[in-house]
């Protein structure tokens, strides 16, 4: 199972919390690549996942990006 940003940004609005089967579910009709129903079926079957974090935890959300405001204000 390998994730990148742009694979787990496909999950973001994602009925959370929810389980491997409605992720899949979710994944294949919001349009997901192949690569992330393929992820998703690699999950533990009794689990809850309560977000993307639990699935990925390195995941980084557009908020946690370093954008410098001042630096572009005129």
């Amino acid at each position: 199972m390998y994730w990148t940003i742009e694979l787990a940004s496909y999950l973001e609005d994602a009925p959370w919390p929810c389980t491997k089967e409605e992720l899949i579910d979710y994944a294949i009709r919001s349009g997901a690549p192949l690569e992330v129903i393929e992820n998703l079926q690699e999950l533990d079957d009794d689990e809850v996942y309560e977000g993307i974090e639990d699935i990925w935890p390195d995941y980084i959300s557009e908020d946690e990006f370093f954008f410098n405001e001042d630096e572009y204000e005129q």
